[in-house]
C-alpha cells in the first residue's frame, strides 16, 4: 500500500499535460490534411475525377454517319459504302500511351505489315477523347491487335464506313473523293459543327454536295467493364443518313468516252442541247480515288502530284486551250449579224493572207480559190476568216464570244472550273500595257493567238447552235434524295441567256457544220452516219507560234512538245438535237484524224443505246432548223 501512495505522490500532472497536448496536435494536423485533401478531391480534381469515374462504367462513343449514295440518270450506283475498321485509343485508359502505340509497330513491323504515318499521337489529346490511330486497316492488322489485345490497353477497334468508288478513274474527275477533317476545314467552317476525326468531301461531287451527302452523326453510351470491354447499351441517338446524289451522268457514254480517249491527255464534254444536262465529262490522265480512302500514303500522293500529265486537273471543266479553227462559227455569227458579209459573199484564197510584211497561211498550201460562207465552214478556209477578222475587230468578236459562253466560268455543279480567255483592246492594255495589233486581230479569227477556251465551253456554245440559240448553265446533278428515296431536291433547267443572232443566220451555220460532215471535201468526213445527221467542225490548235520559212515550220512540227492539239466539236441529230460532244486531245495532231474518231463513239453509243430512227422530223419549237432552199437535208 505504502508503494502505491509513493507513486501517486511522485506523479507530476505538468508531464501529462504536455503529452496530451502532443496527442492533440497530432490529431489536429491529421485532421488538417484530411480535411485539404478532401477539399483538393471534390473541388479542384473533382470534375476530372467524376469524368474519370464515369468514364470507368460508361463510354459516350460518337457514331459516325452514312454518306449518301451518288448515282448516274440510270440509278446505277456509282459511289457506293463498306464497313471497315479503324483503330483508335483512349488515352485514360493507359499510362504509356506512346509505349502501346510503339507496341502497334513492333507488332506490325513483325510481320512485314506496312506501319502508317498516323500511327503516332497528337502533342496535345483529352484524357477522355478517343484517337484515331490508322483508318481502314486490313484484316490482317485487326487480327494483330485484336491477339495482343493485352498488351495493348487502351486501344479499340471501331467499324466505320468508308466510300467505295465503283467506275475508280473513269469518274475520279467528277466524284472526286473524301477524307479526315483538317485543321484548316474546321477553322473554316465553324458553322458546320465539325469535329476532329469526321469524314468530308475533298474533291469533285463529294465537296460540292458535302453538306447534304454527309449526313448528322449519332451517339450511344455504353456500358464497359473493368477490362474496358462493352457490356450493353445504355443509350442511343442515332446517326442521320446523308441524301443520295442522283446524276445527269450517263454511264454508258461516260465508258465509252473514257475508253477512246485511252492513255492520251486530254477532255471530252457531252451535254444535252434541250436543257444543259452533262451526260459525260471526261477527262485523262485520271486517278484512282480509292486511294483516299484510309488515308492516301505519302509515296501515292508524291506520284499523282508529281506526276507531269497532272492527273489531278480536271481538264474538261479547267484545261484552257486555244479552240481553233471550232472557233470560226463564232465570227461567221459576228459577221453576218452585224450585216458585213451576206452567205454569197466571197473571198479569194490562195494558200496566203497579206498584212503589211507578214504572210498569214492558210492550212490548204495550195488555197481554195473563191469561197463562200458554206464552203469556208466546210472546207475550214483560213483565209476566208482572216478576213472576216479584218472587217470585225477584236471587241465586236468578244462580244459575240462571250454571248456564246466563251470567257466565264458556266456555273456547273463542280468547284475549280476556269473561265478561259477572251481579250479585248482593253484587255491587252491593262494586261501589257501595250496597244492591241491588227494582226492579232487575224490570229484570233481562226480561233489562235491569245484565245482559250475550256471543253465544257466549246460543247456548251455549240449546244446553244444545235438548240437555235438559247445558253444554258451546263448541270451535272439531276435530283437530290433522302436515303428511303424521298424526293428532296430537283434541279432544273437553267436558262443564261440567248444568242444575239437571228435565227436564218444561225441556220446558215448550222448548214455548214453539216456540210463539214457530209459533204465532199468537209474536214470532218469521219462523222459521216448513214443517216447524214452529225454536224460538227474539226480543229487544230498550235500550241506555239510556228516561224514563217516553211523549211523551220517543219523542223518544229517534229517535236511532241510542239504538236498541234487535236479537237473536234458537234451536235447530233441535226433536225432535232439530243447530245452535243467536244473533244481535246493535247498533242495529237489533226483534229479531223485524231479527235473525230473519239467523238465518233460517242456519238454512236448514244445512237445504238437509244435506238435511234434512222430519220428526224425537225421541231420548231426545239430550235431546229427549217428548210430553205440550197439546204441539205439529212
Amino acid at each position: 500500500m505504502r508503494k502505491i501512495d509513493d507513486r501517486l505522490d511522485g506523479y507530476d500532472p505538468g508531464q501529462f499535460k504536455h503529452k496530451f497536448k502532443l496527442l492533440l496536435l497530432i490529431v489536429a494536423v491529421a485532421l488538417s490534411l484530411l480535411v485539404i485533401r478532401l477539399w483538393y478531391v471534390q473541388v479542384i480534381k473533382g470534375d476530372e475525377l467524376r469524368q474519370r469515374s464515369e468514364n470507368n462504367s460508361v463510354r459516350l462513343r460518337k457514331i459516325k454517319p452514312i454518306r449518301g449514295l451518288i448515282m448516274d440518270d440510270s440509278r446505277r450506283v456509282l459511289v457506293d459504302n463498306q464497313p471497315s475498321f479503324a483503330l483508335i485509343v483512349i488515352p485514360h485508359r493507359t499510362k504509356e500511351t506512346g509505349k502501346v502505340i510503339e507496341k502497334i509497330k513492333e507488332l506490325y513491323t513483325e510481320r512485314s505489315l506496312t506501319v502508317p504515318s498516323l500511327a503516332s499521337l497528337p502533342g496535345r489529346v483529352k484524357p477522355f477523347a478517343s484517337v484515331l490511330l490508322e483508318r481502314n486497316i486490313s484484316m490482317e492488322k485487326l487480327a494483330v491487335v485484336e491477339t495482343h489485345a493485352l498488351e495493348l490497353p487502351g486501344v479499340v477497334t471501331e467499324v466505320t464506313p468508308i466510300r467505295q468508288y465503283l467506275n475508280g478513274e473513269m469518274t475520279a474527275q467528277i466524284i472526286g473523293f473524301t477524307g479526315e477533317v483538317s485543321r484548316d476545314d474546321l477553322d473554316r467552317n465553324t458553322a458546320l459543327r465539325l469535329a476532329p476525326g469526321d469524314i468530308i468531301g475533298k474533291f469533285g461531287i463529294e465537296k460540292f454536295l458535302d453538306s447534304h451527302l454527309r449526313g448528322k452523326s449519332g451517339a450511344e453510351q455504353i456500358e464497359i467493364n473493368v477490362a474496358g470491354k462493352e457490356v450493353r447499351s445504355i443509350g442511343r441517338i442515332p446517326a442521320v443518313l446523308g441524301d443520295n446524289v442522283v446524276l445527269t451522268i450517263d454511264s454508258a457514254l461516260q465508258e465509252a468516252a473514257w475508253t477512246a480517249v485511252g492513255n492520251r491527255a486530254g477532255a471530252v464534254a457531252v451535254l444535252d442541247p434541250r436543257n444543259g444536262a452533262v451526260l459525260a465529262l471526261v477527262s485523262s490522265p485520271s486517278f484512282d480515288p480509292n486511294l483516299f480512302n484510309g488515308g492516301i500514303s505519302t509515296d501515292d500522293w508524291e506520284n499523282l502530284s508529281n506526276d507531269p500529265r497532272f492527273p489531278m486537273e480536271n481538264r474538261s471543266i479547267s484545261g484552257q486551250y486555244p479552240p481553233g479553227s471550232t472557233y470560226k462559227p463564232v465570227v461567221a455569227a459576228a459577221a453576218l449579224e452585224e450585216g458585213l458579209i451576206t452567205p454569197e459573199t466571197t473571198f479569194y484564197c490562195n494558200g496566203r493572207f497579206e498584212l503589211g510584211n507578214r504572210i498569214f497561211r492558210c492550212w490548204q498550201e495550195k488555197g481554195h480559190g473563191n469561197v463562200n460562207l458554206h464552203r469556208a465552214i466546210v472546207q475550214s478556209c483560213d483565209v476566208y476568216f482572216y478576213n472576216l477578222g479584218k472587217l470585225l475587230g477584236v471587241d465586236r468578236i468578244a462580244t459575240y464570244a462571250r454571248a456564246f459562253g466563251l470567257g466565264a466560268p458556266l456555273g456547273i455543279d463542280l468547284l475549280r472550273e476556269k473561265g478561259g480567255l477572251i481579250p479585248t483592246k482593253q484587255w491587252k492594255l491593262s494586261r501589257f500595257r501595250q496597244p492591241w495589233q491588227l494582226g492579232e486581230t487575224i490570229s484570233l479569227a481562226i480561233g489562235q493567238g491569245y484565245n482559250l477556251v475550256t471543253p465544257l465551253q466549246l460543247a456548251n456554245a455549240y449546244a446553244t447552235l444545235a438548240n437555235g440559240g438559247t445558253l444554258y448553265r451546263p448541270r451535272l446533278v439531276k435530283q437530290l434524295e433522302s436515303s428511303d428515296g424521298r424526293v428532296v431536291k430537283v434541279f432544273q433547267p437553267e436558262k443564261q441567256g440567248v444568242l444575239p443572232v437571228r435565227p436564218q443566220n444561225i441556220q446558215l451555220i448550222n448548214q455548214g457544220l453539216w456540210g463539214v460532215v457530209n459533204e465532199m471535201g468537209g474536214t470532218g468526213n469521219v462523222l459521216k452516219r448513214k443517216e447524214q445527221d452529225v454536224c460538227g467542225k474539226t480543229g487544230t490548235a498550235q500550241v506555239i507560234g510556228l516561224p514563217q520559212d516553211a523549211k523551220e515550220r517543219k523542223l518544229k512540227r517534229v517535236s511532241a512538245n510542239f504538236r498541234d492539239h487535236a479537237l473536234f466539236v458537234c451536235f447530233a441529230p441535226y433536225g432535232n438535237p439530243e447530245i452535243a460532244v467536244a473533244v481535246i486531245l493535247e498533242n495529237a495532231g489533226h483534229g479531223g484524224s485524231a479527235a473525230a474518231p473519239v467523238a465518233r463513239k460517242v456519238i454512236d453509243t448514244y445512237f445504238a443505246r437509244n435506238k435511234m430512227t434512222q430519220t428526224q422530223q425537225p421541231t420548231k419549237a426545239q430550235g431546229a432548223a427549217t428548210d430553205v432552199p440550197g439546204r441539205p437535208m439529212p
